[in-house]
């Protein structure tokens, strides 16, 4: 038999470039309700995009554990990325904690 494969290891690359990437600003939405927090990120991603497009921001829902009935935010602003605000957004993922999204606009 030949050398196929042999020594060769798969390389494995756990890096993320947009997890990774130096943050502009972030957005603490802690606190808000879903309707002050969809308003907020709205503004808050606008002005971003204008000021620096391309730019990474973090915006921070919390997990909800403060919330009597679970995680509100968290999955609001998933479905406004997803949704409503794509057309603002390069790229997004959920930060490392967890407890909100680090998204790179257009």
């Amino acid at each position: 038999m030949g050398r196929r494969g042999r020594g060769r290891h798969p390389v494995f690359d756990a890096s993320d470039p947009l997890l990774d990437a130096p943050v502009d600003a972030e957005l603490d939405l802690h606190g808000d309700s879903a309707s002050e927090a969809a308003a907020r990120v709205r503004t808050f991603l606008a002005n971003w995009r204008r000021r620096k497009p391309g730019a990474v921001v973090h915006i921070i829902t919390g997990r909800g554990k403060g919330s009597a009935n679970g995680p509100v935010l968290l999955g609001h602003v998933k479905t406004l990325l997803q949704g409503e605000l794509r057309s603002m957004v390069a790229e997004w993922r959920p930060d490392d904690a967890n407890g909100g999204y680090r998204v790179r606009l257009r």
